[in-house]
């Protein structure tokens, strides 16, 4: 099934990176912050085709045509275009997710870092790869020292869930503090040593699932604020190394 996954992982990013600074539809999902392009609905088309082909009986949650639930143990959570902002603007800052659960356990999941051309794949139990090297969280104990990464909700001017405040609070004592735009390369920078840590809140299930399995295959830890394990519902993600996991909890509280 993993193999199955990235290959339709990378071809999905072949389609974007042809759309990528072509003259393609923009289209607004309930405000001019939250875009969609039709790029990722070709994109996401391609790879639910896919699935009804190889998996007829298999669910599907997907972030534009939303849930296909079927009378199956599996899963797929599939986000099309991860980064549709920095898409739309030329940033080439983007990525597809894919990730599989079978019941209530995710078993497989890709990224697809498209114009890196970076492949970051997971298997329960099997380890984290990028382009076929294993990855390794990395091994920062101390926040002063740490590159972490965040992210905002598309309605960030309303701060929901004291998002200004948590972010301060980790700038003010991180060595610094990024914002790429993708959720999904997040968690594979955190799972490959780029970032000791990530946190975002408001976030949906085709955001994380994949991403999530990366950084615990690669040794990491990938819970909710208040600490456990992460559901599809899940929607406050904190992803770390593991060592700091502790103090950016204690982080995030301190600035409710």
């Amino acid at each position: 099934m993993l193999n199955k996954i990235t290959e339709i992982a990378k071809e999905a990013g072949e389609i974007i990176r042809e759309g990528f600074e072509s003259n393609f539809k923009i289209e607004y999902k309930g405000s001019v912050t939250n875009l969609v392009t039709e790029i990722d609905k070709k994109s996401e088309a391609h790879i639910i085709d896919f699935v009804r082909k190889e998996f007829p009986s298999h669910s599907i949650m997907a972030e534009e045509s939303g849930k296909d639930f079927r009378s199956s143990e599996y899963v797929w959570f599939i986000d099309p275009l991860d980064g549709t902002t920095n898409f739309a603007h030329g940033l080439p800052i983007f990525s597809v997710s894919i990730g599989v659960r079978k019941n209530d356990e995710t078993i497989a999941g890709a990224v697809y870092d498209v114009m890196r051309d970076k492949l970051y794949v997971a298997e329960l139990g099997g380890g984290s790869y990028e382009n076929g090297e294993k990855l390794s969280v990395n091994s920062t104990d101390k926040i002063e020292e740490s590159l972490l990464v965040t992210g905002f909700p598309y309605d960030i001017s309303r701060n929901p869930d004291k998002t200004i405040e948590r972010f301060v609070a980790f700038l003010k004592r991180a060595r610094a503090v990024r914002r790429l735009g993708s959720a999904a390369i997040d968690f594979c920078y955190v799972a490959s040593g780029v970032f000791a840590g990530f946190w975002e809140t408001k976030l949906s299930p085709w955001d994380f699932v994949a991403g999530d399995l990366i950084v615990r295959e690669a040794g990491g830890i990938v819970t909710d604020f208040d600490g456990k394990n992460l559901t599809p519902s899940s929607v406050r993600i904190l992803a770390s190394n593991g060592i700091l996991h502790g103090e950016m909890m204690k982080l995030i509280r301190e600035a409710e």
